[in-house]
């Protein structure tokens, strides 16, 4: 590890700052650290009235996975491995949803033979569509357009 810096030094800083924030906010609630892989962990907030943290559509959660990793690299200016922010299941359920909506859209586009254009989203929600993409038979994935207006095309595989 450069610097000596291990991840779960950085998940202890994080899971540090969210147990502050919850605090701070008054929320009960139990921060679990779990390592994804080698350069990633997730701390996810567990407990009732959370979801103030996660917004609308999930923006708060996004904002508060930028303001962790921001204070974790305060602590590692020379590194800050992958580091995600849950809370209350969000992104579980938003993973599901997505997996659920791709393969509805896939089979209307081998039902139709026409692609389709879904609607601008985050590189982590075009990552499950395409992931989730690449395991139905007959359809391929592709994104198009610039942030934050980019998207992705399911289309009949060639």
């Amino acid at each position: 590890m450069a610097d000596g810096i291990t991840l779960q030094e950085q998940a202890a800083v994080a899971k540090e700052f969210l147990e502050g924030l919850l605090e701070r906010y008054g929320l009960e609630a139990t921060v679990d650290v779990r390592e994804l892989d080698e350069e990633t962990v997730e701390l996810a907030a567990h407990g009732d009235g959370l979801g103030v943290l996660v917004g609308p559509k999930g923006a708060t959660v996004m904002a508060l996975q930028d303001v962790t990793r921001t204070v974790v690299q305060k602590h590692f200016p020379n590194r800050t491995d992958r580091i995600l922010v849950d809370v209350a299941g969000y992104r579980e359920r938003r993973v599901a949803a997505l997996q659920r909506f791709t393969a509805q859209v896939a089979a209307e586009v081998l039902e139709s033979g026409s692609e389709r254009a879904l609607e601008p989203m985050s590189a982590a929600d075009r990552k499950v569509v395409h992931d989730t993409a690449v395991t139905i038979e007959g359809v391929a994935s592709s994104s198009q357009g610039e942030e934050p207006h980019r998207f992705v095309i399911i289309s009949p595989a060639s």
